[in-house]
Parts: C-alpha cells; sequence; structure tokens
C-alpha cells in the first residue's frame, strides 16, 4: 500500500457534504494512509448534509498539525464554520508554509481565503464561490480537478474519482 506510512488530517464539522468528507477519507485508508478526524470537540458526533454521521478523533486543539503529512478539507456548509476557528486557520497556514499536500473540494475553499493563501493559485471549487476564490487572488479554473503543486482542488461530487485520484499521487510524490 503506497500510503502506509503517511498520516492525514482531516477537518469536518455539521453539514458537511457527506460524499466529500467520506469518499476520501475511504480511498486514502484503503490506500494504507492513517486518517484523523479533527472537530471542534473530540469524541463529538458530526453530522452532513443528508445525515451521515462522522465522530470525531481529536479536537482542533489537540493535534499538532507537525504530526501529519496532509490534509483534507471537505465541503458542504462545514466550512463556513470551520473558517471561523483560529486553530482551523494555523492548521491550514501551517500546510501551505510547509507545502504538504492540502484537498479542498466544493464550498472548502472558504477555508483557504480565510487562510490567506490562494493569492495566485490555480484552483477550482463549486461554481457557486468562483467569485470569493477570485476576490482571494487565485485563479479559478472550471475543471474536474485542478493541482498547483501542493493544493489540489475539485468542484463537486461528481468530482471525487479524479480529485481523490490526483490527491493520492500527489500525497505519494507520484502525481505527473
Amino acid at each position: 500500500m503506497r500510503l502506509a506510512d503517511k498520516k492525514v488530517l482531516s477537518l469536518v464539522h455539521h453539514e458537511f457534504e457527506d460524499l466529500e468528507l467520506w469518499y476520501p477519507i475511504l480511498r486514502l485508508r484503503e490506500e494504507g494512509a492513517q486518517v484523523d478526524l479533527v472537530g471542534e470537540k473530540a469524541g463529538e458526533t458530526y453530522k452532513g448534509k443528508y445525515g451521515v454521521p462522522a465522530e470525531s478523533d481529536y479536537s482542533f486543539d489537540e493535534i499538532d498539525p507537525s504530526d501529519y503529512d496532509a490534509l483534507l478539507v471537505p465541503g458542504g456548509w462545514a466550512p463556513d464554520k470551520l473558517r471561523r476557528f483560529s486553530k482551523v486557520i494555523e492548521i491550514v497556514q501551517h500546510m501551505e508554509t510547509h507545502k504538504k499536500p492540502i484537498g479542498q473540494i466544493c464550498h472548502a475553499g472558504w477555508v483557504l481565503i480565510s487562510a490567506k493563501m490562494l493569492q495566485g493559485k490555480n484552483v477550482t471549487s463549486t461554481p457557486g464561490i468562483k467569485d470569493d476564490m477570485e476576490n482571494a487572488g487565485a485563479v479559478w479554473l472550471d475543471e474536474a480537478v485542478v493541482v498547483d503543486g501542493h493544493l489540489v482542488s475539485s468542484r463537486r461530487p461528481p468530482d471525487l474519482p479524479p480529485y481523490v485520484k490526483a490527491f493520492t499521487d500527489v500525497l505519494a510524490g507520484e502525481y505527473n
């Protein structure tokens, strides 16, 4: 398994987009990665937009981002909540500073906007936040997946297969 030595942090909060949280986690675990769910509180059960639950392993304050190789930010309405936590912004900025893979899909771009890390980056997102992404200085592209160095972005659930493939390839150091 090519990701057996990788540790990935996935952010979670209420009203995440169910598939955008779980599909990447399950695929990464299939590849051997350890994926920890990190939310406002440890042991909290968060519900997705369609009712699928996700229990956090740790709270934002309990983790050290330097212990992780990559970060996943799911979409849905959770990003609007996640970006309000200073610790979340610190986690994202740490990953950006150290050029560790960051995966973001759909509305997850809001978290990266609040972390002030999109200036000059090529990205995609749900078209509904295209203006927000561009106003943050990003170059927005209407593509299923956009890879800009360590940043992997995607638009919506139908784009999950190419998004997660690109993210796992970047994490494995095999992206072409």
